[in-house]
């Protein structure tokens, strides 16, 4: 399953954003003295011991108040509250329990979802004097804390960890290719699913932002196994209305995140836009398999250059993935969509692919000395040898004399070549310079 989700709730000015900052380890949220400033739900990826999970800070919730921005507030935290796996409710050590707090304990209860009181602003190793009046809202044993000073901060990440559903955070069995199916809202990325699949396992509709989680749908073909992650639309931020797409795009950026391929799905009537180049950014900097699959290629009038004039524009528009495969699809008629498993299965081995450091080094060898590496002041670079370090994706380590050397052009040239002898067509591939000790400067 995926990575628990935590949500740290409670009113205004208790200090959420201050707690989630130190968790987090660097100022994400904005944190003011003024109530309210976390209008939006701001999240991270925090790991405690083994255990690896979203943190969510959201904005303060006023159970009364009618008020446009406070009531929106509420919803969003609500929406966290509905998705988490743990909630940290905080309230203020000093000032003693509220009304507020009281509605919003309510609230909590009725979740059903395990609770963690945290009273925060406790600032020395003397006990709360409101410690035992919030025994009365009937949600345990509360824990101290100061987010400002960092105090008590481990006990509370130890009893966030205590409450994780049981296999939280394991994944699918490493033989399974998990395939994460990603794209603007509407663009047919459940249609693709269902027509592969034969069978309706994942609502279909017109109206954009129908899929508001990531939903996982196994199945095998033949003797390869498969895990389709559909996600809900990644709109642009300027169109999200609903607090729920906030949190959608959470979970679809978590999917890619699980997943060994990226299918990005672009409507062939919309071509390729600016969001469309944000998403495949983030399967790119994720280091995953990504291919490009051009839906609703039914609806394009053909003339004899159509096809070939489409991949132009996808290239230059999406030039820094250029390695990744484009399939011309139609969810509707079923056009090329069988393609998609061989091409996933194909891209998925080029991404976990490792090749021998000896035959590695005999292609760097050879390009070296096609085109000798560049110079900067009487000083010339040199790559004394290179290895694989990892795959997934596939990461070479080059040992060489200078770092300031190593210009991004020749990277790109050596780059070049080795998918040219390789091929690792559908991944990125990553490069980490080392200075060899003793080397020659």
């Amino acid at each position: 399953m995926a990575k628990p989700i935590v949500a740290v709730v409670g009113r205004p000015n208790v200090g959420k954003s201050t707690l989630f900052n130190k968790i987090a380890g660097k100022r994400i949220a904005i944190v003011e003295d003024e109530p309210g400033v976390t209008r939006d739900r701001i999240y991270t990826e925090v790991e405690w011991l083994n255990y690896k999970f979203t943190l969510i800070d959201t904005g303060g919730i006023e159970p009364e108040s009618e008020e446009i921005i406070p009531a929106q507030m509420r919803r969003q935290a609500e929406l966290a509250i509905e998705t988490a796996n743990v909630i940290v409710f905080m309230a203020d050590g000093k000032q003693g329990l509220t009304a507020s707090d009281r509605e919003i304990a309510d609230m909590l209860r009725k979740s059903k979802k395990p609770v963690i009181l945290v009273l925060n602003k406790v600032d020395t190793k003397e006990q709360s004097p409101h410690y035992y009046d919030f025994y009365e809202i009937g949600l345990g044993d509360p824990i101290e804390v100061s987010s400002a000073l960092g105090l008590g901060i481990g006990d509370l990440l130890d009893e966030i960890a205590k409450n994780f559903p049981d296999g939280a955070g394991e994944d699918y069995d490493e033989e399974v290719m998990k395939v994460a199916i990603i794209g603007k809202p509407n663009v047919g990325k459940s249609s693709i699913i269902n027509k592969i699949l034969g069978e309706n396992r994942v609502i279909v509709s017109d109206i954009a932002g129908t899929t508001r989680d990531a939903i996982d749908t196994p199945f095998t073909d033949g003797e390869d196994q498969y895990v389709f992650i559909d996600t809900a639309g990644i709109r642009r931020k300027s169109k999200i209305k609903e607090y729920v797409e906030r949190y959608s795009v959470i979970r679809s950026l978590a999917a890619v995140e699980r997943a060994d391929v990226c299918l990005l799905v672009i409507d062939a009537k919309e071509g390729i836009t600016e969001q469309d180049k944000r998403i495949a950014g983030f399967s790119h900097e994720n280091g995953k398999g990504l291919i490009i699959v051009i839906n609703k290629w039914d609806l394009i009038e053909k003339e004899t250059n159509t096809m070939n004039q489409f991949t132009k524009d996808i290239r230059q528009e999406l030039s820094f993935c250029e390695y990744a495969p484009i399939l011309f699809v139609s969810a509707v008629t079923g056009q090329r969509l069988m393609k998609i498993l061989d091409k996933i299965k194909f891209v998925a081995n080029q991404n976990a692919m490792r090749i021998p450091t000896g035959t590695l080094n005999e292609v760097i060898g050879e390009a070296v000395l096609l085109n000798q590496p560049p110079s900067d002041k009487g000083k010339r670079l040199k790559i004394f040898y290179g290895t694989q370090a990892s795959v997934k994706p596939p990461t070479f380590v080059l040992f060489i004399n200078d770092k300031e050397l190593m210009h991004f052009s020749y990277q790109r040239y050596i780059e070049n070549r080795i998918r040219e002898n390789f091929g690792f067509e559908g991944t990125p591939i990553r490069f980490i310079h080392k200075e060899k000790a003793g080397g020659d400067k």
